[in-house]
Formats: C-alpha cells, structure tokens, sequence
C-alpha cells in the first residue's frame, strides 16, 4: 500500500507541474507565470519528498498524517492556481472536480483523511474563485454543485471499496486461520501416524523393533545378501531361566533384564544389523554379510556382555545367561521362515544341553 501510494502521489506531482506549459501559453514570461512555475516547483518537490518518506517509514496506523501532507499541498497547489490565471477559472473548474474525484480514487488513502483534503480544495477553490475571479452567484452555484457531486460521488465510490476491502480483509484472515488450522491438523496427523508407525514398527519395553518389523528389514537383508552372493547370519537368542526371574522377583524385574539384554545386544551389533524382539523372553537378529565363523564370533561376545550385567540389588545370587542358536544360509534359494526355523531348533539343542551356550547349525549346501 505504501509503495502504491508513493507511485499515484509521483503520477499526480507530475501531471500537475506539466500543466506550467499551459501556463506558458497562457500567461508568457510574465511575473505571474513565473510565480506559478515557482509554486508548481514547490508543490512537485515536496509531494516526491513525501512519496520517498512514505515508501520508506509510512505507516497508516502510525503516521496518518504522513499519507495526508500530499493532499493537503496538491489541494493548496490547485486553490493558489486561481488568484494567478483568473481568466482560465472554466479549465480550472475541472482540474479541480478531477483532482477531486483523484483523491477518492487515484491516490490509495483513509476514507477519512481523503475527505477532509477534498473538502479543503472544494471550499477553498471556491472561496478564491469568488475573491479573485470575480464570477456572479449562478457561476458560483454552478461550480459550487460540480464540485459538491465530486465529492459525493468520490465518497461513496471509496466507501464502497473500503467496505469491500475490509471484507476481503477478514476472508483473507479467516482463510489464513482455516490455513493454519489445516497445518495444525496435519502436524497433529503426522504424529498420530508417527506414534502409529512406532507402535507398529518398535516394540515398548525394550525398543527394539516388532517382530513384524523386523521380518520385513530382516528379509530385504536377505534377498541383497543372495544377490550380492556374500553370507547371512541369523541369531535366535533366548534368555536362560526368565520364568523362574519373573516368578522369584516380579514381572518389573523380569522387564527390566529384558530391556537391559536388549540394550547390551543392540550396542553390541554392527549399524547394518537388524535386531528384533520375537516374543516373550526371545531376541532375533539378522547379519548380512556375515560367515560362519563371524557370526560365532559375535554370538559368543554377545553371551559374555550378557553374563557381565550388573544386576538389581537382591538378585546377587543369580547370573544373567542367555543362549544363542546360529544359522546361516549359504545358498540363493534359502529363504527367511527356514533360517528361523532352522536358528529356533539349534536353539533348542542349547537348552537342552544345559544353557548359556552358542550353538551353530551347519547344513550342507544341497540341503539348502
């Protein structure tokens, strides 16, 4: 608004100090004619000093009266016109209804302020048409309506567009709320799935992921493991005596033997190792790239982290030991349900066999 404003007080400066050719035509080089370039110059500079000055700090709800300087100088600039070319008062008559139907519609102002500039140059305009063009009364009505309907037209005219910009105003709020709204419900929708995304992809007690999640991660290791032709190892980790923890200290002690498992296991693996809770007491864990004998290897250093937990205070007596059955697929027709199954049952052999144990299964690759 403020840079619309500068632009229409220029444009209106400009028009008016054209008008010293006129003048010229007019009056030659008399002293008259000098005193309204004089006048024209003055009015010109000060209205391009003021657009500047409202480009740069003008501000309608600050400086009002810096919107309405350049009014009030247009208005004294075309009143001043008349005691110089009295003789031209009939071309003067409508400069003025234009200049005032410009300030309603032409130079972006407060319905207010714009009034009270358009009334100055109406009065006065006529006041100095009286004093010093010396008309009758008709001619004096006859000007006196002209301009009155200028008035009246260039008021209703802007108060029409004020009242449709305020509406447009408030629509424009009240679409930026709806806005805002919208981008508050879809914040709110992307935490509600992020929330969703974690229940399904992390499990609660331990964090690490769901055994869904992790037969999803577990099987595209797989499948590039197969296609870079390199080996894959598969954990299937169980933790030794958990009935007889939850059933001598409580199921808080049992969560938290499982959550610290959990956190030593996950500390214990590579970034591109995948590790998931399978259920209950059981841990699962998937290594790409990984042999026989690394696998073991790694297995075997995961069951001496377990061992070295501290435990709670009153739970001195026992020590934390987990079993471990490895498998590893060798060949591109192997496939994830198998090598969990096959894990799960080597497993069960380290039970068996007294616990606290790694236990590597071994098949031949026909049998793959």
């Amino acid at each position: 608004m403020r840079f619309e404003t500068c632009i229409s007080v220029i444009v209106a400066a400009s028009i008016f100090g054209m008008f010293s050719i006129t003048d010229y035509h007019l009056l030659g080089t008399t002293r008259e004619y000098y005193l309204l370039v004089a006048m024209r110059f003055v009015v010109v500079s000060l209205c391009f000093l003021l657009a500047f000055v409202i480009v740069r700090w003008g501000s309608y709800t600050r400086h009002a009266w810096l919107h309405a300087l350049p009014l009030w100088i247009l208005a004294t600039g075309i009143i001043l016109i008349v005691p110089l070319r009295p003789e031209s008062l009939s071309s003067q008559v409508t400069a003025a209804v234009v200049a005032t139907m410009a300030f309603y519609l032409l130079i972006p102002n407060l319905l207010t302020v714009v009034t009270l500039a358009s009334l100055y140059l109406s009065i006065g305009f006529l006041t100095s048409a009286v004093l010093f063009a010396d008309i009758d009364s008709v001619a004096t009505l006859r000007i006196a309506l002209l301009l009155i309907m200028a008035n009246i037209v260039g008021f209703f005219a802007l108060w029409r567009l004020e009242g449709l910009q305020r509406k447009q105003f408030v629509l424009l709020h009240e679409e930026r709320d709806q806005n805002r709204q919208l981008l508050k419900e879809i914040a709110h929708r992307k935490a509600l799935e992020e929330q969703l995304r974690m229940v399904a992809e992390r499990d609660a007690l331990t964090g690490l992921n769901t055994r869904g999640h992790f037969m999803k991660r577990a099987q595209g290791l797989l499948q590039r493991s197969q296609h870079e032709k390199v080996p894959f190892s598969l954990f299937m980790i169980d933790v030794d005596h958990f009935k007889s923890i939850n059933d001598t200290w409580g199921h808080s002690h049992g969560d938290w033997v499982l959550s610290k498992i959990a956190e030593v296991c996950a500390q214990a693996l590579r970034p591109t190792d995948v590790i998931g809770r399978f259920g209950g007491e059981e841990f699962v864990v998937a290594l790409p790239n990984t042999s026989a004998e690394d696998a073991q290897i790694v297995a075997e250093r995961l069951k001496k982290r377990v061992a070295e937990l501290p435990l709670k205070e009153g739970m001195s007596e026992r020590r934390l030991s987990v079993t471990i059955g490895v498998a590893v697929a060798h060949t591109e027709t192997a496939d994830l349900e198998s090598l969990i199954k096959r894990a799960d049952q080597t497993l069960y052999v380290g039970k068996r066999d007294g616990r606290n144990r790694v236990v590597m299964c071994r098949e031949r690759m026909e049998e793959e």
